[in-house]
């Protein structure tokens, strides 16, 4: 008798090597599934303007890696709530300092890295949180910010991005960076705040723009023979194959790190060489090591 339905997970269409250099950008899971990259040895960069819900942010974000435009003091806003930091639309809210000169010295020095880091990528892995956008109201012409930093919900407007407008913004990307290979997921992790509905609408929106770009770009294309775009179904394994809520943390919202576990293993069965494991698995036990605090 099966318990459960387990989700096939075909090899990749490309593998990602331990001496690839890597990129991940994109939601929380994209910064679980980046430090496990990081503790298997990879060399690679996590979420360089941190969490990154939807398309448009992300590829704003790909777009300042390219350029590497420093940020300035226009860019620059005050945290709400009462926080007293200052950050920007750009950046997640760990990025956030006490002054703007502190904030754009931080940001600043982390986007030169990073940028230099970018550029050498060969491989870039893109997880996808929310088709819900937002933008402020009081800068015309704004982008989407990558987060509303706690600042009252009057003070931006909210709209779906639909299908077209995400697979263009996601083909975009896979199609002005030649010299890449983009690995595409979407986040398990489920958006509530506008509403369980809301949520799945979000997610189809996501899975459908994917799949016009694996059209385009992946084993599908009419250039078979170097696909530069694949899909993982890290979504797709943690709401059907491990269903149970005892895969979740305790927000009932965020897979638990059992899931997290599991979901990486079949990463590393569909997207790794498995000549790369014992050196995958070395890495990991060193890093586990690094981290033991003795007893005395």
């Amino acid at each position: 008798m099966k318990l459960f339905t387990e989700v096939s997970c075909e090899k990749n269409a490309f593998t990602i090597c331990p001496s690839d250099r890597l990129s991940v950008l994109g939601s929380c899971f994209a910064d679980s599934i980046g430090e496990k990259l990081s503790d298997a040895g990879f060399d690679v960069l996590v979420s360089p303007f941190g969490t990154l819900y939807n398309p448009a942010s992300i590829a704003d974000a790909v777009a300042r890696l390219d350029s590497g435009t420093p940020f300035v003091g226009s860019d620059c806003i005050a945290l709400g709530a009462g926080d007293g930091r200052v950050g920007s639309f750009s950046h997640h809210t760990s990025f956030a300092r006490p002054t703007a000169e502190a904030f754009l010295e931080h940001a600043n020095a982390r986007l030169a890295a990073d940028a230099a880091r970018w550029q050498q990528t060969g491989k870039v892995l893109i997880t996808l949180g929310t088709a819900w956008v937002w933008r402020a109201l009081e800068r015309p012409g704004q982008p989407v910010v990558a987060n509303c930093l706690k600042r009252p919900a009057s003070e931006f407007s909210r709209e779906l991005l639909t299908v077209d407008a995400c697979a263009r913004l996601l083909g975009d990307l896979v199609a002005g960076h030649p010299d890449k290979q983009f690995l595409f997921t979407v986040s398990p992790i489920r958006h509530l705040g506008e509403g369980a509905h809301a949520n799945t609408v979000s997610k189809a929106t996501l899975h459908l723009a994917v799949r016009q770009v694996l059209d385009r770009f992946g084993e599908n294309a009419a250039d078979r023979s170097s696909p530069r775009a694949a899909y993982f179904p890290a979504y797709e394994i943690l709401t059907d194959e491990l269903r149970d809520y005892r895969f979740y943390a305790d927000d009932l919202v965020h897979p638990s790190a059992a899931a997290v576990q599991i979901i990486w293993e079949r990463f590393l069965d569909a997207c790794t060489d498995p000549s790369d494991r014992p050196r995958i698995i070395a890495a990991e036990k060193a890093a586990r090591a690094a981290r033991h605090r003795p007893l005395r």
